[in-house]
């Protein structure tokens, strides 16, 4: 049966992971080691389709600890990377009674997460991650930046539709401050490559985003529209030309 993740090449040593299109994950290969950024929903075998990319030792960087970026995990015996701000989350999302029977009738199970921390550095060989710490989406969300190709990896924390309306979201106050914090990062990349895109995005999505944060907390979401998701409704923002939006909930401001 036809796997259910598309893969594209997007640069030298850079592959992205289109699952079903519901989420992104990507591999980066460098001379001696090789990175899997995000492992997805976990429904088809990620590392089945890794290992018709490369052979090379295998580790796995998870951006955030939501399911459809970490279920895959299971179908790896390497190191499993997570920032422990989102331990607890990581747990609560793998623990879900559909993942759970999932795993059981498959013989399946997660590997442990190891601890990774802000300002890591992951040497790959002639390709180096940096790990980037940006608390908002959730408490430990990270970011990676590919030095050498000059692509910032974002997670779901830098989007093109932003949630931060979940109850493990930061207030957009506190989060406009961690943006600023790391803002150095745009002298650093030309790129972004995000949790739910296949395609390259300018790095000018994040003064984009910025802004739009800035400006629900200056008028109170003056503009936004209802958001229904699964949660329930919250408040939508458009923040630029393309469609872009920052979902957030009133507790937020």
């Amino acid at each position: 049966m036809e796997s259910r993740i598309k893969v594209k090449k997007m640069d030298d040593g850079v592959w992205l992971l289109d699952d079903n299109g519901e989420s992104s994950g990507y591999l980066v290969c460098g001379e001696k080691k090789a990175a899997v950024i995000d492992t997805m929903n976990g429904i088809d075998d990620v590392h089945a389709v890794v290992r018709e990319i490369t052979d090379l030792p295998l580790m796995v960087i998870n951006t955030h600890g939501h399911c459809d970026h970490i279920c895959g995990n299971i179908y790896f015996d390497c190191d499993c990377f997570l920032h422990p701000d989102d331990t607890e989350l990581a747990h609560e999302h793998t623990s879900f009674p559909e993942f759970k029977k999932f795993c059981s009738e498959r013989n399946l199970k997660m590997p442990p997460f190891k601890a990774i921390h802000d300002g890591d550095v992951i040497d790959l060989g002639g390709l180096t991650l940096e790990i980037i710490l940006l608390p908002g989406h959730t408490l430990g969300s990270i970011c990676l930046l590919l030095k050498e190709k000059r692509i910032l990896f974002t997670g779901d924390g830098i989007n093109q539709h932003l949630w931060m309306q979940l109850d493990t979201s930061l207030p957009l106050k506190v989060f406009l401050k961690n943006l600023d914090k790391i803002s150095w990062v745009k002298e650093k990349a030309d790129k972004i490559l995000h949790g739910h895109t296949r395609e390259f995005v300018d790095i000018s999505l994040f003064d984009d985003l910025r802004s739009g944060i800035k400006q629900i907390i200056e008028t109170g979401g003056k503009g936004s529209t209802e958001y229904k998701w699964f949660g329930g409704i919250s408040k939508q923002f458009p923040f630029d030309s393309k469609g872009s939006v920052i979902c957030f909930s009133e507790d937020k401001l």
